[in-house]
């Protein structure tokens, strides 16, 4: 993915006069394009849930339609999921929130204004490089709840981003063609384990 230019070459006006902060994310972007490129089809990382012991099971596939909450405490969905959203770019969102989850059961007290700074600066603050969509009003009273954190002081940004994937990301998760195959093999697997019905069974 590196990019080599002629000696003497010298970089377009356009490129050089950009702010820090825009090449800042073309080379996040670039860094997120190199590593995906390097993986083989990004697909391989859900049908790979299928060999981790417990195996997948099509109960546990199908439960993932029920809703985004029975898809995230299933460690096979969550898996997909994230592997989901790693394939489009957007894996900072379930990465705010898993990161969220962790700090609310964060036991010592003396820890909390470390973590909280460290999420703040990772996903909500100006230069944050997995930086998150969440709107000014949250932005600001997530900001201030930091200077004095407490296992609660992302609970709304927190809430805002699974709403958000809730409405975006889980919906075309369902619709992926890679959710809908693994149900597919899945379902071949079941069906042809099952066991014969007594009309079926040899005489």
């Amino acid at each position: 993915m590196d990019i080599y230019f002629p000696a003497g070459f010298k970089m377009c006006r356009g490129i050089a006069q950009l702010s820090n902060t825009c090449l800042e994310r073309a080379k996040r972007i670039k860094a997120c394009v190199g590593g995906f490129l390097q993986r083989k089809d990004w697909n391989i990382l859900c049908y790979s849930i299928k060999y981790r012991k417990p195996r997948l099971t099509l109960e546990e596939c199908l439960m993932w339609k029920e809703s985004l909450e029975k898809l995230l405490s299933n460690k096979h969905g969550l898996y997909a999921f994230r592997a989901f959203l790693i394939s489009e770019f957007s894996e900072e969102n379930i990465a705010f929130y898993l990161a969220c989850e962790d700090f609310k059961n964060t036991k010592s007290a003396a820890k909390l204004p470390s973590k909280a700074t460290r999420i703040y600066e990772e996903f909500i603050g100006d230069e944050a490089p997995r930086e998150v969509n969440i709107d000014y009003e949250t932005r600001d009273i997530t900001q201030a709840n930091v200077k004095s954190p407490t296992t609660s002081c992302f609970d709304m940004a927190q809430h805002r981003i699974y709403i958000l994937m809730e409405k975006d990301c889980y919906p075309r998760f369902l619709r992926s063609a890679a959710y809908r195959s693994l149900l597919n093999q899945l379902a071949k697997k079941a069906s042809a384990t099952r066991p014969l019905c007594e009309k079926d069974k040899p005489k």
